[in-house]
């Protein structure tokens, strides 16, 4: 039995159904929780967020006897220091599927040390489901079907001690707490509890409601690994509409881990043809457009690094599809304010609405009027974002272009349906 194994934390920030972790509580007589702060890896609107997730890891892990080693550098660097401080044989991690986190795997296999990972950040480990003539599915509908039916692996047992060598812990970094929804393992288990208990039943029928907002909120946790995604998927299995979002995360993990290049390249190229437009690419970012549905959203983003589902859409649509400009562009914006981007499913899902991604229907395009009125039939959500436009009348607020005179202090629109 190895004496020491050092259990390096990434997107997994969490001590419930770690299969990593609670593989190491058992092959070794101690272990070294460790996270690493990378400055090449900067978490732009999610400092915050990221920090009050490790401090409620710390705290969990000090309620077992052991700490949270925080160190900050290269991962492979200082995981390494570590290990020759603690004498580790062994590092432990959860697998990702970035072209960062599969780099960072391939140094780590030629260190001098053990490495093996675990699954954990996805349902169904990205690689364990391929079709009869690829390495990848293509098409979500074909991957929801294998999905469905593959076995899924058991829940890793949470240890209840956690013997560890001595080592300094460090100093978990303070950040400018923005108005977001809390961080840490503890606070969405206490929000999932109510979700689930209240708002599950209601999910399918109402979680396109812009105003009602139904959605469950649980994405960020989801992005940093403060729940385990086999847990959630298993506790809300009586909606086969809110797992199947949880299915639609694996499959872009999956076409990930195939596709490296998913942020910056075209994975179906040559359905593209962008211009640029640089006041248009401000107005879209600030919620300037004159379109209120679009503006909505993206004030939303700006003001909680969260937008409803729908909303993500139809801006996402409304840039790439209507004015014909670059998603990367918006995916990039996105990835800058949102709480729960993460590589596969902030760019899976924008070449997805770009026409360039896993779309079967790449020419699809979203009318922001159209979806504003199904979506928001009263103007309640784009009150809420759009006070401009709080007194307008509904007959009126999705297109406020056709308002009998101009609408004081609301900006003219770049775009008419």
């Amino acid at each position: 039995m190895p004496d020491t194994i050092i259990v390096l934390f990434n997107r997994d920030l969490r001590i419930t159904d770690h299969p990593a972790l609670a593989q190491a509580c058992q092959d070794a007589r101690q272990v070294v929780p460790l996270f690493v702060i990378d400055p090449a890896i900067r978490p732009r609107g999610r400092a915050g967020f990221l920090i009050e997730c490790l401090g409620d890891l710390r705290e969990s892990l000090r309620d077992r006897g052991a700490d949270l080693v925080v160190r900050r550098g290269d991962a492979v660097a200082e995981t390494m220091r570590i290990a020759a401080a603690t004498g580790a044989t062994a590092v432990y991690a959860s697998a990702d599927v970035s072209a960062v986190a599969t780099k960072r795997e391939r140094r780590f296999q030629n260190e001098r040390i053990e490495f093996r990972t675990f699954p954990g950040i996805t349902v169904v480990p990205p690689g364990q489901l391929r079709p009869a003539n690829g390495d990848h599915y293509k098409v979500f509908t074909p991957y929801f079907r294998a999905w469905s039916e593959v076995h899924w692996r058991p829940i890793a047992e949470t240890p209840d001690t956690i013997a560890m060598p001595e080592v300094k812990a460090g100093d978990i970094p303070t950040a400018r707490r923005k108005p977001h929804l809390p961080g840490g393992e503890r606070e969405v288990r206490r929000r999932l509890d109510l979700w689930l208990r209240h708002c599950l039943r209601d999910y399918a029928a109402g979680h396109d409601d812009l105003a009602g907002d139904h959605t469950s909120r649980l994405s960020p946790y989801l992005r940093f690994g403060c729940v385990s995604p086999l847990e959630l998927a298993g506790r809300a299995g009586a909606s086969e509409e809110f797992v199947r979002q949880l299915c639609w995360r694996d499959f872009f993990a999956q076409v990930t881990l195939a596709f490296p290049g998913m942020p910056r390249d075209d994975y179906r190229p040559g359905r593209g043809d962008w211009h640029q437009d640089k006041e248009a690419e401000d107005a879209w970012r600030e919620g300037m457009t004159g379109v209120p549905i679009v503006d909505a959203g993206m004030r939303q983003l700006a003001a909680e690094g969260w937008m409803h589902n729908r909303a993500r859409m139809i801006v996402a649509s409304f840039l790439t599809k209507t004015m014909r400009l670059d998603w990367r562009v918006g995916a990039d914006h996105f990835e800058e304010l949102l709480l729960d981007a993460d590589v596969p499913n902030n760019y899976g899902n924008w070449q997805w609405v770009a026409g360039t991604g896993n779309d079967t229907r790449p020419n699809r395009v979203l009318n922001p009027v159209r979806q504003a009125k199904r979506f928001d039939k009263e103007g309640e959500y784009i009150r809420r974002y759009v006070p401009e436009l709080e007194h307008v009348p509904t007959a009126t607020l999705h297109e406020p272009w056709r308002a009998p005179s101009p609408i004081l202090g609301y900006t003219s629109p770049i775009w008419r349906g």
